[in-house]
């Protein structure tokens, strides 16, 4: 085992990292998703390893993966792809709800996919940053929730925290690509957003309606 007590075959990245290479949201890469061949198998390590969430690789070429929380499956998320892109220098991903595309830019990883893949999030507006920073834990409710302030209205930067409230052992995710996608459609236009401890997230949208979410990824242990 090591530091991120994972077992052997199993990368971690951060992803969606702060422009000092610090934060952003841990996940978990099953290189060869044969090696966990049913749903049990593969929820019990996603529970296991108490990462937001964890990609089963099931076949690299096409770019096929197994998106999973520590409670269930997801037919779609931000972060995972985005990591798993970069991992496997993939340019298209194979999704139940259909093919991501991803590219390359610099420092930068970016997907293209459609807002209404992901699921579904309740955005707040706060109206200032520092009450988005004063939050101490998930409010009150039920149900996923994005909250957020400008920073910056004029220059597209924002401030948000994001909160499962699954009740999977989640309190906050550090930094969630779909939640970005959602409020960069809400509001129209193009987002820098900073997230959690100081994970910082791109948006960009499309004529054609899709979007795209990049950031930046690093390995943190190797299989």
């Amino acid at each position: 085992m090591n530091d991120y007590d994972v077992p052997a075959g199993i990368d971690v990245l951060h992803v969606f990292c702060g422009p000092d290479g610090r934060h952003g949201n841990a996940l978990g890469v099953v290189r060869d998703g044969r090696e966990y061949p049913d749903d049990g198998s593969r929820q019990a390590l996603a529970r296991k390893l108490g990462f937001s969430e964890t990609v089963f690789v099931d076949d690299p070429e096409r770019g096929t993966v197994d998106i999973r929380t520590p409670t269930l499956r997801l037919p779609f998320a931000g972060h995972p792809l985005v990591g798993t892109a970069w991992l496997l220098d993939l340019e298209v991903l194979e999704l139940p709800v259909g093919d991501v595309t991803a590219r390359q830019d610099g420092e930068f990883t970016w997907i293209t996919a459609r807002p209404e893949w992901a699921p579904p999030r309740t955005l707040k507006r706060y109206a200032s940053v520092a009450e988005v920073e004063a939050l101490t834990g998930p409010p009150p409710g039920e149900g996923w929730l994005y909250v957020w302030a400008w920073e910056d209205e004029a220059a597209g930067r924002v401030r948000a925290r994001a909160f499962p409230r699954r009740d999977d052992g989640i309190d906050e995710d550090e930094a969630t690509g779909a939640a970005a996608m959602l409020l960069s459609a809400e509001l129209g236009r193009a987002l820098n957003i900073r997230q959690g401890r100081g994970s910082q997230i791109l948006t960009a949208p499309a004529p054609d309606g899709t979007m795209e979410v990049g950031g930046r990824v690093l390995l943190v242990v190797t299989s």
